[in-house]
């Protein structure tokens, strides 16, 4: 009688092949997603600012600050000191990428019906075990409202 050759190792060996290139696929999902939700989070605490940015007429000494506390608090996910603020009030840029935005003063520029934007960058972070895709990454967020 002749030894039947059998496939006991065949199974095992194709995982072991293939499981390598699945794992990359999984983990660069996983940091695309934790990129994605960054962004999420920062365009809605952008939002945020912005909205009680144009609504903050005559109650506030610094606007700028005021707007910068509201995405702080709206986005606890991200690093407070890697935000960059740039605002602009009445088409006077009164903050322009500063991480903690002052602009005392600025209340002359909340006139009502004129436009408050808002603008947030946050450097994404796509780094892959020792490999970054995109080293210069930013992620940036913009809102415009009309200030009531």
């Amino acid at each position: 009688m002749r030894k039947r050759r059998t496939d006991a190792g065949q199974a095992i060996l194709e995982f072991a092949l293939v499981l390598p290139l699945l794992l990359t696929f999984l983990l660069g999902i996983i940091v695309l997603g934790i990129a994605f939700n960054n962004y999420l989070e920062l365009t809605n605490a952008t939002n945020i600012g912005a909205q009680l940015l144009s609504m903050s007429r005559g109650q506030t000494t610094n606007p700028c600050t005021t707007t910068s506390q509201a995405v702080y608090a709206a986005a606890p996910g991200l690093t407070q000191g890697s935000l960059q603020f740039t605002i602009v009030l009445k088409g006077t840029t009164v903050a322009t990428n500063a991480a903690n935005p002052t602009c005392s003063g600025a209340q002359q520029y909340l006139v009502a019906s004129q436009n408050a934007q808002v603008t947030v960058t946050y450097p994404c972070n796509l780094k892959f075990f020792i490999y970054n895709p995109a080293p210069n990454c930013l992620l940036t967020a913009q809102t415009t409202e009309a200030i009531q």
